[in-house]
């Protein structure tokens, strides 16, 4: 199958299963952070950068004194539970970026991607990247892909402060903030609530599913395996 997509001037991607493997988040990164959590929140503890995040994630467990050890305890439960909470995700950035420039493993990228988007930017198309997954951990991952460093490719960055993938308003934010019309931006994601927020705030949807990932066949996104199959202009 294929997608073409008319009247657009920005793409918006997703990263896990869109232009990367959920496997290496899984399997990878989010180890990788439960391992050496503890750790990096005893020896950063009085760095504000941290200490912002530590007490963010002490108001919302609802823990009294920041440095706690409930509060470490109530991180590792979240990576356990995959919770997108905005001061885990911070966290993880910051530890992810330790592993990333020690060389302990680089981010996988599916081989098309790379090319697809530097053809978008060739064709004047602006890129921006929209994840769960904090701003500084996005742009690291990019900077540390198998395929080099992606990241100078983007033109913006946004994560879950700018609000929920299954809310209609972070859509909306989004295209007001980068000064493009909903309907001249696509959204690329693996997720169908995400693309149906996107949809409903005016955006023009790409579903992907990777394989062994099946289009469902009644999707009402267009809906490919690759960004091989996506046509922009």
């Amino acid at each position: 199958m294929s997608a073409h997509v008319t009247g657009v001037r920005a793409v918006l991607t997703d990263i896990e299963g869109t232009t990367s493997s959920i496997a290496f988040v899984k399997d990878v990164l989010f180890p990788y952070a439960r391992e050496h959590l503890p750790r990096f929140v005893e020896t950063h503890r009085d760095d504000p950068a941290v200490g912002r995040w530590l007490d963010a994630t002490a108001r919302e467990a609802g823990i009294e004194d920041p440095h706690s050890r409930r509060v470490i305890d109530t991180l590792l439960r979240w990576i356990d539970e995959d919770r997108k909470a905005t001061p885990l995700k911070a966290l993880q950035g910051m530890i992810w970026k330790e592993g990333y420039e020690s060389g302990a493993y680089r981010a996988h990228i599916y081989p098309e991607v790379p090319r697809k988007l530097h053809t978008w930017k060739a064709q004047g198309l602006k890129l921006y990247v929209y994840s769960s997954g904090s701003v500084p951990s996005q742009q690291l991952f990019f900077a540390h892909t198998e395929a080099g460093d992606l990241a100078p490719l983007f033109d913006g960055w946004f994560d879950t402060e700018i609000g929920g993938k299954r809310e209609r308003g972070s859509y909306l934010r989004i295209a007001e903030t980068i000064s493009v019309p909903p309907p001249e931006i696509v959204f690329l994601s693996d997720i169908g609530a995400e693309l149906d927020a996107a949809r409903g705030a005016g955006m023009q949807t790409v579903h992907l599913q990777r394989p062994p990932e099946h289009c469902p066949d009644a999707d009402t996104h267009p809906c490919v395996a690759g960004f091989d199959a996506i046509s922009l202009a």
